[in-house]
């Protein structure tokens, strides 16, 4: 069968001298027991502002987190995701320049990846003439191919408490809303750790009890979320894949564990190493912070930690198009 997708030199190109800035919250995946399957959108923004050109250049500012590290060319990971979703819409680019701000930690399990790429795909697609133009659920089914899982993208995209599941290769999501006592907070260390090496220390396989015992817990964990935060300790219980990600990141392990023990829903945020914790309330916000301040600076002197209350982002990514 012949391809129907259109050669570069069908592809149309976009108008030249458009402007537009996307806003993606940050994310954190897996919440404990909901691996590659449960995301929570967080109060931590990356903003992308795109303008179309018509000279062929690519012009690339890049401030805040990664500045110093990130290139700015197309192999930057915003210039490939607009590329490619170009290309799936049928379109080409005669140029562009970005101005990407990113505050979202690097390398720390808050989904900057998954923002980066939700970024880039919503942008490509309001570039496109209005009736070429696809839903969200377009922009989750290529973004997830790209991360190869939707859990950080999904909620990115939709904002909430993500429930995402996959069949083949069709990516799917549904959104819940989270009772509004529930606070995050994260504590971001500055040590990093790739998903690649957090994924490589995973088992092959896991016993049906610990699967038993894994899906109880992410099933109370989405009712306490939603209906009855008193449940969150309990329901943040993991079995898959923590204590396995321990070794690397022992100080992190470390907080968590310490702050189950006194009581406190604390999780490994995403892959790591950043540690989050679901406070009930305001009170138990205060409680947190202070406990991690306390038990960091006697126990982890040599690691600098950024703690950060934050809350859950209820809209997902919104862009903006601005009017000349």
């Amino acid at each position: 069968m012949e391809s129907t997708q259109p050669t570069a030199t069908d592809r149309a190109f976009v108008a030249a001298g458009q402007r537009l800035t996307v806003k993606v919250p940050g994310t954190s995946a897996n919440l404990g027991p909901g691996y590659d399957s449960l995301g929570l959108a967080l109060s931590i923004y990356d903003t992308l502002t795109v303008e179309t050109l018509s000279t062929g250049e690519l012009a690339f500012e890049l401030s805040g987190e990664g500045a110093d590290t990130l290139p700015r060319d197309a192999s930057h990971l915003v210039v490939r995701a607009i590329d490619l979703a170009l290309d799936r819409l049928g379109f080409q680019h005669n140029g562009l320049r970005i101005i990407a701000d990113n505050v979202n930690p690097h390398g720390r399990g808050l989904g900057s990846s998954a923002s980066a790429v939700v970024a880039a795909v919503t942008a490509a697609n309001a570039m496109v003439p209005e009736e070429a133009q696809q839903n969200r659920q377009w922009i989750l089914q290529l973004t997830s191919e790209m991360e190869g899982h939707p859990d950080n993208v999904a909620p990115a995209i939709f904002g909430g408490l993500a429930l995402s599941w996959q069949d083949s290769e069709q990516y799917s999501t549904t959104r819940a809303e989270v009772a509004t006592s529930v606070i995050p907070i994260v504590a971001v260390p500055d040590y990093e750790l790739s998903t690649e090496t957090a994924r490589g220390l995973l088992p092959a396989s896991v016993g049906h009890h610990a699967a038993a015992m894994n899906s109880g817990r992410a099933a109370l964990l989405i009712h306490a979320l939603t209906a009855e935060p008193a449940l969150l300790l309990p329901g943040t219980e993991d079995y898959l894949h923590q204590s396995y990600r321990a070794q690397a990141m022992r100080p992190s392990a470390d907080l968590i564990a310490a702050l189950r023990s006194a009581g406190h829903a604390a999780v490994v945020s995403g892959a790591g190493p950043t540690v989050m914790v679901l406070a009930n309330g305001e009170e138990d916000a205060t409680a947190v912070v202070d406990f991690i301040k306390s038990f960091t600076s006697a126990n982890t002197p040599d690691v600098g930690w950024r703690v950060m209350t934050l809350a859950v982002d209820v809209q997902g990514a919104r862009v903006e198009v601005h009017r000349r």
